[in-house]
């Protein structure tokens, strides 16, 4: 087989290039996934399906004990809300086809099942990005402009940007997963990952990919690094409003506010980045897998546990959710009733 422009054609049979990428609509996709060892994929079955487990028990539970307690109805907590919906859609979209792999040995995915899952996952991807940039704008409201905090980060406008977030990362997704729908893969179905993502399926691919990379190039430019840019102005100026704050005590209050969403922006953003804007010198993605594990697998698992463990409020809503509150102070508000009582009638007996 050669290539001579855009167009593809067999030395022999003289097929033509719509007629090989009516064979990429049916054909199959093996994906070599983590490991072939036997031993070792049992293994990683089970801890794939607790980390599974685990990440949407905690998403879930994070947004009941949200949307339960009145006193979490607040900004920063109706885009956590939306971020854990994004987890919980991420996860979903590769760790089930995953574990149906370690569990059966099937390496292969349909054609159209790839294709939607690059669709899924890259939504889930973009509209991530531009959450947690979201999010440290909220921040950056709450410390550096208090007053007019409500007005800022009123109703209309949380909405707004949800949905604006949503929509922005649908649309990114649809139009590169359309693109990667229309290239050809006549050399090799073999995926060099543990599911189907862009840049091993532009290097699987015998089509002319320039025009696949230059709109993967302005959606990295758009979501990637527009949603840094936004991240980090915003706590360039946090920081500048923390610094002019001469108490320690405030000090700490502040970074407090906003220590938890940095850990996970941090982590977030340098795999995603890493991914998709760096440079390979070969198609070996043995450390992108890793890299990979870490922003669709484990990020997920991670955000509501570090919003939750290092957040006052939502411990103090699920003590209160769980009854342990409630059970603590009825005992201390019993005894303090009795006491009182028993004085009374000793007072009056004397």
């Amino acid at each position: 087989m050669r290539r001579k422009g855009n167009e593809w054609k067999r030395k022999d049979t003289g097929i033509r290039d719509t007629e090989i990428k009516n064979q990429s609509v049916t054909m199959e996709f093996i994906l070599l996934g983590l490991t072939t060892s036997t031993e070792l994929q049992r293994l990683l079955f089970g801890v794939f399906a607790f980390i599974y487990a685990t990440a949407l028990a905690s998403n879930f539970l994070l947004i009941f004990i949200i949307c339960t307690c009145r006193k979490l109805h607040t900004p920063m907590y109706f885009l956590l809300i939306n971020l854990s919906l994004v987890n919980v859609l991420s996860i979903s979209v590769t760790i089930p086809k995953l574990l149906q792999t370690l569990w059966t040995h099937r390496k292969t995915i349909s054609f159209y099942g790839c294709i939607t899952q690059v669709y899924l996952f890259i939504w889930c991807l973009g509209t991530e990005l531009f959450m947690l940039s979201f999010m440290a704008f909220d921040r950056y409201a709450a410390i550096c402009h208090p007053l007019q905090y409500t007005v800022i980060m009123r109703k209309e406008v949380c909405v707004g940007i949800a949905s604006g977030v949503w929509v922005a990362g649908l649309v990114n997704s649809a139009v590169l997963a359309g693109l990667i729908s229309r290239l050809s893969f006549c050399n090799s179905n073999i995926i060099n990952h543990f599911f189907c993502d862009i840049p091993p399926l532009l290097d699987l691919s015998c089509s002319d990919t320039s025009l696949n990379e230059s709109m993967t190039f302005v959606s990295d430019l758009f979501f990637g690094i527009g949603s840094c840019a936004l991240t980090l102005m915003s706590y360039l100026f946090i920081l500048r409003a923390i610094f002019r704050i001469h108490s320690t005590e405030g000090k700490k209050k502040a970074f407090s506010t906003c220590s938890s969403h940095l850990i996970v922006v941090s982590f977030f953003f340098s795999s995603v980045i890493y991914t998709y804007t760096g440079k390979r010198a070969s198609s070996d993605y043995s450390l992108d897998k890793f890299v990979s594990l870490l922003y669709s697998i484990v990020t997920p698992v991670f955000n509501p546990l570090i919003y939750s463990l290092r957040n006052k409020e939502v411990k103090e809503a699920l003590r209160t959710i769980t009854g342990k509150g409630r059970l603590l102070q009825r005992p201390r508000s019993a005894k303090i009733f009795y006491n009182n009582t028993a004085a009374t009638v000793f007072r009056g007996r004397s």
